[in-house]
């Protein structure tokens, strides 16, 4: 990482000390086929190849660890500052990492174990679509050091599931989780999706209920986003039917918020909802706007203030790693401005049911933060929309106020870009 030496840590006020990552997060673009609604970068490889069986994973893998040899253990060595630390949350995101063998799992394990180190107890959380596993892949998936499975179910109707483009049945569901239970994980996280087409308010309570049977440690409500390129983006205009009004959404949203939390699950972030002592430990680093490497095709890294993405196919991935190794694994990129740093902070602490301290803040960026907002805030206070307590932290109420928290962060960008 390459790093002017004005940019010291002197230089920046507390806020903008660039902290070493403690997180990685590790694509894995595979996938049986791609489902409607998904515009991640991904690869096919249809039903029949997997692990050891798939040239393409084997390439790939063989990629990744190179890509983390390359990377500096700390991104500070540079600029003199402290030396890396060990890696406390790993992340395999997909696609489908469930289509790596656990052998395959392992080595990117220890790839990062050898150049990073590990926490004594890292949380180690890997995506999983039911269909796609058996019980045996699951114990060695752990016995390789995975102890946290999310596992994306998305609805428990299959009229719906196969709407959506999705290879697994309810019936894959429920198989899933008795494997992962059998197998020992005692972090399970499952995945739904609200706002597909023709999907009533009926069977979303219906899948959150069902859900909720399983005893999950953790759920995810994501609302479905149709991103253009994709084949809900080619069929379908947010908003017309069958895809649901911004009514029914919005009453899909506050009926998850009242049952998952009727059901003893926190509302710690806008889509996820966990029991006590089971909150996403690496999503809350992306929350906090903290640092956090990024390998594999397409992934994102945050690194001492530069925010990079690789290429999201594999042709080009595999060519930007052959530069990135000749570079021994420096990157050149602007450095995130204070006033888009302080805003991105602000954006992804209100994310948090616990918010924002602007006292705090107002320290580390060396902004009247309070003072600025309290008058802009207050017809979103009236509203119900947020709270600002006296102690100074900023919250969005939950959940009108995370069902409009765009329009309460367009009012802070605002009174912001008006300082520049």
């Amino acid at each position: 990482m390459s790093v002017s030496a004005a940019q010291k840590k002197s230089d920046f006020p507390h806020l903008w000390d660039w902290e070493v990552p403690r997180a990685a997060y590790v694509h894995i673009p595979f996938c049986r086929r791609r489902c409607f609604y998904c515009d991640f970068p991904i690869s096919v490889l249809g039903d029949r190849l997997w692990g050891e069986s798939s040239g393409s994973i084997v390439q790939y893998v063989d990629w990744l660890c190179q890509e983390i040899g390359a990377t500096p253990n700390s991104v500070t060595l540079n600029t003199g500052l402290s030396s890396g630390a060990s890696l406390k949350t790993i992340f395999f995101g997909g696609g489908t990492p469930s289509l790596l063998s656990p052998a395959q799992v392992h080595r990117i394990l220890e790839a990062l174990a050898g150049q990073f180190r590990l926490d004594d107890a890292p949380e180690v959380s890997m995506e999983m679509d039911p269909g796609t596993f058996t019980l045996s892949q699951v114990q060695g998936y752990l016995q390789a050091g995975v102890n946290r499975i999310s596992l994306g179910s998305q609805a428990f109707q299959d009229d719906l599931l196969q709407q959506c483009g999705r290879t697994h049945q309810v019936k894959d569901i429920y198989e899933a989780v008795d494997w992962v239970r059998q197998a020992g994980v005692q972090n399970l996280s499952l995945d739904l999706i609200s706002g597909l087409p023709s999907q009533t308010l009926a069977q979303w309570t219906e899948s959150l209920q069902c859900a909720i049977a399983l005893e999950p440690e953790h759920l995810s409500a994501y609302d479905l986003v149709v991103e253009p390129g994709t084949v809900f983006g080619k069929r379908y205009e947010p908003g017309e039917f069958p895809l649901p009004t911004d009514d029914l959404a919005a009453q899909m949203y506050r009926t998850a918020s009242e049952v998952l939390r009727a059901a003893g699950y926190a509302h710690y972030e806008i889509s996820n909802y966990a029991k006590a002592g089971y909150p996403c430990a690496h999503n809350q680093t992306y929350w906090r706007n903290g640092s956090y490497y990024g390998f594999g095709m397409g992934a994102t890294s945050y690194l001492q203030g530069q925010r990079f993405s690789r290429p999201r196919s594999r042709v080009d991935y595999a060519q930007w790693l052959t530069t990135y190794l000749q570079q021994e694994g420096r990157v050149d990129c602007p450095v995130t401005s204070p006033s888009d740093r302080l805003f991105e902070t602000l954006m992804l602490g209100l994310r948090c049911a616990e918010g924002v301290n602007l006292k705090t803040l107002s320290q580390q960026s060396d902004r009247p933060l309070l003072d600025l907002f309290t008058d802009v805030l207050e017809p979103d206070r009236i509203k119900g929309w947020v709270e600002l307590t006296t102690e100074g932290t900023l919250r969005l109420t939950d959940p009108d106020g995370f069902l409009f928290s765009n329009s309460v962060l367009v009012s802070l960008w605002e009174t912001l870009s008006g300082l520049e």
